[in-house]
Parts: C-alpha cells; structure tokens; sequence
C-alpha cells in the first residue's frame, strides 16, 4: 500500500529551513536534492501508451540514491538473489556489534574512521576467533551490514553480522563450529577481543579519544549480541531481506507532516517493541535523518572471508564441494526478472486493461539546473 507521506515532502517543505540553520556538506546537500527529485520530471523519464486500450502514463526515473526510501526494492531483491546462491548447508548466526553512547559524539565528527574501524573490529573478532582451534579451527566467512540508527534517529552505530556456523580448514575440508546449535563463539571473549580491537583501529586512524570517554568506554563491556543459529537457510535469506537496503526511516513510518513537526511511530524495544508514536520539529527531524547520510563511496555491507568477491570462486567453493553442493557462480539478474519473480508485478503490462503492453512513445529528458533548494547557492557547503 502507498504510504499517506514521503521523505521528499519533508525536504520539499522545509529542507531550506534546515540548511539555514545547520550547514551541511556537499555529500549531504546532494543526498537531499536526490530524495526531493525521486521520480519526478526534473529526473526525466518517459511516456507510454498501451497497444491495445490506448492508455497513456508517464513514467519518472528514480534518483537510485542508497538513502531514498523509494529506491531500495530492487537492489534489496537482487541482493537477496546473489547471497541465496552462496548459502551453505549449515547452521547461521546472527551476530551484533555495538557502539557504547559515549562513543556518539566522536561518531558524527568522524563517521568514516569509526564506522570502518567498527567493521575492521567486528570482522577480525571473528577472524581470530574461528582461526583458534580451541573455538573452530578454520576459516569462516562473515555478511556485515552498517546500521546507524535508532527508533528515534538518534546516532547508533551497530552491525547486523551473519556468519556461516563452521569454516575450511588448512586440509581443505569443512568444519563445523564447536558450540553447534548454542552459540558460536562465547559472548565474554568476543566483547573483550572486539573493544580492543575497535580502540587499536580508530587510534591508529588518527582520531583522538578524550580521556573522559575512553575512562568511560574501559569501564564497562561492550555489547556484543549474538543469538542462537537461525533455523535454517531460509530464514537466513529472511533476515537479510530486512536489513539489507534499510534506511534510517521509511514513508511507511511517517505518521503527519503539518504546523513544521514531523509525526512517525517508532518501536519500543524496552517495552517488548511496543508501537508507538512521536513527534519532532521539522528542521530537527531533518538534522538527525542527515546524521545517517555515509560519507560519498563508503561500503556499508561488505563480504569477508570465504564469503569475501575475491574468495568465492575458490574458497566458497571448497567448502560447497565437501558439502555436496552445487558450485557458487555470479549471478546477473535484469531488474524486470527481479520484478516479475520476486514482486509478482509485469512491468509491461497496462494497468487498466490488464492485458495490453505499455510501449514507450515519448523520451523526457532530465531538468539541467541548479538543485531543488531555491536557495542553495547562499548555503555555505562545510
């Protein structure tokens, strides 16, 4: 179902009022003009006809911007498509590396360096780990995917981390995980081994953490949240379709847009995700979406190990073939096979009719001009 509103409205509407009152950078002012355009004519696009009723409808390109609630589908289905292919016969865990709050703060003044050196973290905890024999003895692979966010749109930076209960050995042989069906590794080792790791990496990126905060971040454990093995592949792909192409919020969520507030409902996770709803000034609502926006090229899921591009061929496939599986090969899926199989909708088809074909009869070329925001030329870009 459409949602009632849209991301675009909120920066249509008050995305000059923001950049007055809190100067962003290029990567930021471009991320929102990308949102306010989605699928409009300013991006062009094109008209179609129906050969058999005669029905004419325009279509808009997408912005195709990582933080568009409206262009996530597809790329989250061919996602999907390619990791279903790599699965294993074997247990799966779900793994969460966390970011204690103290941590915030040094996050937004240096989100490239503290986001890679959580993924390096979170990463060579595993690693290590499954390399020791005492735990498994082999080479794992892990998916990890950033998320920044919480209900609120407060800066909480964490991993989503899914890693293959077992590994290849030196002898090229598969191993499952010592603690089958329990946990993979216990949770006291990876928090201790994931602090330091995460500390040696951001200081060696040149960032300085105050004394105050690295008395407090020492002081405490570090939350590593590891669940019990997935019931089985399937689900694995299940999970992944929910937080792959995540946003920090989607239309869905949004409540009202009116009087300059912003209403959306949020999960409550200390009231057993209790459904509930709030409301934000406009401008601040758009402040703390932007603390999500990723530095320009920075990768927020990325493969290691066996599961790592350059690994696949060889290492994904030793551990298929000593599992009695088919051998893993890279999959091209065209966007219209994702939408026929995956969203069960024709994309040729005529709307109306149900039965003709939309051909397309006219080319609308995309706006050339300064962006949305009427204004940006007097915004100081940082």
């Amino acid at each position: 179902m459409k949602p009632e509103h849209e991301l675009s409205e909120i920066v249509h509407l008050y995305g000059n009022d923001f950049l007055k009152q809190y100067p962003q950078t290029r990567q930021v002012i471009k991320t929102l003009d990308a949102l306010a355009r989605c699928r409009t004519a300013s991006l062009g696009g094109h008209k179609c006809k129906c050969n058999s009723c005669g029905h004419e409808r325009y279509f808009y390109n997408s912005c195709r911007n990582r933080h568009c609630p409206k262009c996530q589908g597809i790329n989250r289905e061919r996602w999907i498509i390619r990791r279903e292919a790599e699965l294993l016969p074997v247990a799966y865990y779900h793994i969460v590396f966390t970011l204690p709050h103290e941590l915030s703060e040094i996050a937004g003044q240096y989100p490239k360096q503290v986001y890679n050196a959580l993924f390096h973290a979170g990463w060579n905890t595993i690693r290590t780990l499954s390399g020791d024999k005492k735990y498994m003895g082999a080479k794992t692979g892990m998916v990890a995917i950033l998320h920044t966010w919480g209900q609120k749109l407060w800066l909480h930076p964490h991993l989503h981390c899914v890693v293959p209960g077992g590994g290849i050995t030196g002898e090229k042989k598969w191993k499952n995980a010592r603690y089958k069906d329990k946990y993979l590794f216990p949770q006291k080792a990876m928090s201790k081994m994931y602090r330091a790791k995460f500390v040696a990496k951001l200081r060696a990126s040149g960032v300085a953490i105050p004394h105050d905060t690295g008395k407090a971040i020492f002081s405490k454990d570090w939350v590593v949240y590891a669940k019990r093995p997935f019931a089985g592949p399937e689900t694995v792909v299940e999970y992944l379709g929910r937080y792959t192409h995540k946003i920090a919020i989607s239309n869905h969520r949004l409540i009202s847009i009116a009087n300059n507030e912003v209403r959306f409902h949020y999960k409550d996770y200390r009231k057993e995700a209790q459904k509930l709803q709030t409301k934000l000034p406009a401008v601040e609502f758009l402040r703390r979406f932007c603390l999500h926006i990723l530095p320009k090229g920075f990768v927020r899921m990325r493969h290691y190990g066996i599961l790592a591009s350059k690994n696949k061929a060889k290492e994904l496939n030793i551990a298929k073939k000593d599992l009695s599986q088919l051998p893993w090969k890279k999959l091209n899926i065209d966007w219209k096979t994702i939408v026929l199989e995956k969203l069960k909708v024709d994309p040729d088809k005529c709307p109306k009719c149900q039965t003709g074909i939309m051909e397309i009869i006219e080319v609308i070329q995309p706006e050339r001009g300064p962006p949305v925001f009427n204004m940006i030329a007097n915004i100081k870009l940082l």
